[in-house]
């Protein structure tokens, strides 16, 4: 005999169930992206989890069900590191973390998590041609000794004449791609805000840390990068500063011996289009070929 809820009575409180999750498997198939059905959001606009007004990653992983039953099989997150907030987060000041403001690294992991057991990939950007100035790479480079591979981070000038044939990209907020440095005693080289200056590519300790926060994203489980504003990553006389040569060659060799796909997302948000030619890096690819 099976005991039940006597006809007529009122029903008891109960907590609701949670759907069960279907676990599912990603594939191993390295270019995933050619035809994936990518969402593209900011983690600060999308859920509050807590009520402060500021959507986070706690409150992107309870919406995970939402976007599943969209379709959709990859996320591409915009920047959501610490930052001083100038850019929309591409300023940023810490290449290994998140802004607190949208949790902890620990949220960001859960999430990940979450999306590959839901059947997602998860992309994120990176944007390796400058920092806010208030990373401490920069903050470090001010001070330290001309010549030195500290100071060599970014590009400096005692002229702000140099480059003179790369066009000026927001010609509404700055006058010159030179901005003196009263701490350095220096002219440093941005292509686009006086607040973003640009790294040294020709310093190969600064493609040797960006290719550990590559492999830092690549380690919590991210599937693909998107590597921001590629054409500019050199500086060269008689060139308007895009597309060059040397560009081209460094995002090539940073897919090849780290990540190793590459494709030309296009954001669809803002002035972020921009950028048309930015690369795309792989995880499926990093670990299958790098080896």
């Amino acid at each position: 005999m099976i005991a039940g809820r006597a006809q007529g009575a009122l029903p008891t409180s109960a907590t609701p169930r949670r759907r069960k999750v279907e676990t599912l498997r990603l594939d191993d198939d390295p270019l995933w992206y050619k035809d994936a059905l990518i969402y593209e959001l900011h983690v600060r606009a999308f859920q509050d989890s807590d009520g402060d007004g500021s959507g986070d990653f706690r409150g992107l992983l309870e919406k995970l069900p939402y976007l599943q039953d969209l379709g959709v099989n990859a996320i591409w997150l915009l920047p959501f590191y610490p930052s001083p907030g100038r850019d929309d987060g591409y300023d940023i000041a810490d290449y290994t973390d998140v802004n607190p403001m949208y949790g902890t690294l620990t949220d960001a992991h859960a999430f990940v998590k979450e999306a590959h057991q839901r059947g997602m990939r998860v992309i994120n950007e990176l944007v390796c041609n400058h920092t806010s100035d208030q990373h401490p790479w920069f903050q470090r480079a001010r001070r330290a000794r001309p010549g030195s591979a500290a100071r060599d981070f970014y590009v400096w000038s005692e002229t702000n004449q140099k480059y003179q044939d790369a066009r000026i990209i927001f010609k509404d907020f700055e006058t010159s791609n030179w901005t003196w440095d009263h701490v350095a005693g220096a002219y440093f080289w941005h292509r686009f805000y006086s607040h973003q200056p640009d790294l040294n590519f020709e310093n190969p300790k600064v493609k040797e840390a960006v290719l550990k926060a590559l492999d830092f994203w690549l380690g919590m489980g991210i599937d693909g990068v998107r590597l921001d504003a590629i054409p500019y990553l050199f500086e060269r006389e008689g060139t308007n500063g895009g597309l060059i040569s040397s560009s081209r060659r460094c995002a090539a060799t940073s897919i090849r011996t780290t990540p190793t796909a590459c494709s030309s997302p296009r954001p669809t948000s803002g002035r972020r289009m921009r950028s048309p030619t930015s690369a795309m890096a792989t995880n499926a690819t990093c670990r299958s070929t790098s080896r």
